[in-house]
């Protein structure tokens, strides 16, 4: 059985044994460190460059839920996982353009507007690496895996949020909020060059789960990650 320690361990060790695994995990981490904190910066955003006050606040607010929403109706239609790997990529990589460019703005609808994709890409990117990693960990490993998983996306956002103030403090919430997201710009330009030899050893955790599953013949199973 062992102890709980041992158990946390244990999923410690898979994550970082595994490559495709820890690198979902390691971009999701990097993403809710540098870039999420625009959310605690946003009544700055409202208040003093957009002029909108609390009304303000909940229209923009609003349209991250409306694009994190439909990025969830945008996951729900797949039936698969083929492909996910470059959609965890592509949702990264417009998560942060997508920051950056609001941040430039001081047009109160074009801001709005922007936050849309925002919440779009944040809400794909986090899903689609949660599909991936649940379909390449083994059964007796999914809890203490996805428990990482969270500690990765829930956990580093205080920290994000303390070093995000800090800057904001010092620079100004424009400028905390675009070095963020340049930072999650090269974390999705790393993960994409390092896809290729991901998809390999993805392929074959798949395989071996629904091998496992008793459905090895899936057509899903044998395209995994891929376009």
């Amino acid at each position: 059985m062992g102890s709980p320690i041992e158990h946390v361990i244990e999923g410690f060790r898979f994550v970082r044994e595994t490559a495709p695994i820890r690198a979902l995990l390691l971009l999701l981490g990097l993403v809710s460190l540098v870039a999420m904190p625009y959310t605690v910066l946003m009544p700055v955003f409202a208040d003093r460059i957009l002029h909108g006050g609390p009304r303000g606040l909940g229209i923009l607010m609003g349209a991250t839920g409306l694009g994190a929403l439909l990025g969830a109706l945008t996951l729900a239609t797949r039936t698969g996982v083929q492909g996910l790997g470059r959609w965890v990529t592509l949702s990264c990589a417009g998560f942060a353009i997508s920051l950056i460019v609001f941040s430039l703005s001081n047009n109160f609808w074009l801001s709005t507007a922007l936050l849309v994709p925002v919440g779009f890409c944040m809400m794909l990117q986090m899903s689609a690496s949660n599909t991936l990693i649940q379909a390449m960990v083994p059964d007796e490993l999914r809890g203490r895996v996805m428990s990482v998983y969270s500690m990765m996306f829930m956990g580093m956002a205080p920290w994000g949020a303390l070093m995000g103030g800090a800057i904001a403090d010092r620079l100004g919430a424009p400028v905390a909020v675009s070095a963020g997201a340049v930072a999650a710009l090269g974390g999705a330009a790393i993960f994409g060059l390092r896809l290729p030899k991901l998809r390999v050893e993805a392929r074959r955790l798949i395989i071996a789960q629904g091998m496992v599953g008793g459905d090895p013949a899936e057509e899903m199973t044998a395209r995994v990650v891929e376009d």
